[in-house]
């Protein structure tokens, strides 16, 4: 959606929507003056029915918009999100923006509130990870009035642009690849999905091209929170408890693939040859692990540095595509035979 294709929302709506005068709707916005409890919740829910965020520059600026980035993703502890920080910064350091992150822990709620106070101090534009939010932060992009760009994604329907990958390609792709090894007897192990939409995609594609080679998923396992590499350990042994036949081990991410290789060198089996292993991320810290995981770049920084290239171009007025797909690679390292 181009840029004059968009209109910032205003009391004026909410005092539309609400039926009462849009001094009222200022007081109760600002949580000010003598007004009626129900004459406050009707203006309260027709203005998050709407989308509107107050503006905090109201009259400051003549432009009403200032030049940050709202630059909104679920973790800084994950290792890919300083990548992709990484990549947007370089581009919008040659720019007249300057982004700035706001965390949400993978909490659809808590990514509601970021988004809300980014969005009352009017930035110029949002760079926000994921396609899947809720309906009251959905209505505040889609009446933002600037460029909202989702990243790391593109299986499903955007705001407005989306950059990222098809997280069930890569699913896909990599299903084929083991089964092409010869391997057939494989377990998944992975993150809670309901609140790691990207990991349940790759599971979904994984688990197609399996089932399309009459192929089902032996064990699976899943976690929450703790140490990534201690919980990789953990479930791998557990799961290799329950059914020591697996012949390959795919997980969600690098991380719990390298505590599961760690595990499985101790116990002494032959890698690839015994039991194969892949994760997902590519990430480079583990490249000082005793062998390679196979794996498969998300294209962390490339996401970043399009996105940011995309946003700066939509300030600019100009109006370039609305999905950027790139496509990872897989990196078969030491854990995952070609053939």
């Amino acid at each position: 959606m181009a840029n004059d294709e968009k209109r910032s929302l205003t009391l004026r709506d909410v005092s539309e929507a609400s039926g009462v005068s849009e001094m009222t709707v200022s007081r109760v916005l600002r949580n000010r003056g003598d007004v009626s409890n129900a004459t406050r919740e009707r203006v309260l829910r027709a203005a998050k029915d709407l989308g509107y965020v107050p503006n905090k520059i109201a009259g400051a600026l003549a432009s009403q918009r200032v030049n940050l980035v709202a630059v909104i993703i679920p973790s800084l502890s994950n290792m890919v999100f300083p990548e992709v920080l990484g990549g947007i910064s370089q581009v919008l350091e040659n720019t007249e923006l300057q982004p700035v992150v706001g965390v949400t822990d993978y909490l659809p709620e808590k990514e509601e509130k970021v988004l809300y106070e980014m969005l009352s101090w009017r930035p110029s534009g949002v760079i926000i990870a994921g396609l899947e939010h809720t309906e009251a932060a959905r209505a505040m992009l889609n009446a933002s009035g600037i460029p909202v760009i989702e990243i790391m994604d593109v299986d499903g329907k955007a705001v407005d642009t989306m950059v990222g990958i098809s997280h069930r390609r890569a699913g896909r792709e990599m299903a084929k690849a083991i089964l092409k090894a010869g391997y057939r007897n494989i377990g998944f192990l992975g993150t809670k999905m309901p609140l790691d939409h990207r990991a349940r995609k790759r599971f979904e594609g994984f688990t197609e091209a399996l089932a399309k080679s009459g192929v089902e998923i032996s064990e699976r396992e899943f976690y929450s929170g703790g140490s990534a590499l201690a919980k990789g350990r953990e479930m791998t042994e557990a799961m290799l408890k329950r059914n020591p036949e697996l012949d390959f081990l795919y997980y969600s991410n690098d991380m719990i693939g390298a505590g599961g290789l760690l595990w499985l060198l101790e116990k002494g089996y032959d890698i690839p040859g015994e039991i194969g292993l892949a994760g997902f991320n590519g990430v480079e810290l583990l490249q000082g692990l005793p062998r390679h995981l196979a794996t498969m770049d998300a294209c962390r920084r490339e996401i970043g540095t399009k996105a940011a290239e995309v946003l700066w171009a939509r300030v600019q007025g100009e109006d370039p595509d609305m999905i950027h797909e790139l496509v990872p690679k897989i990196s078969f390292g030491d854990t995952l035979k070609r053939r």
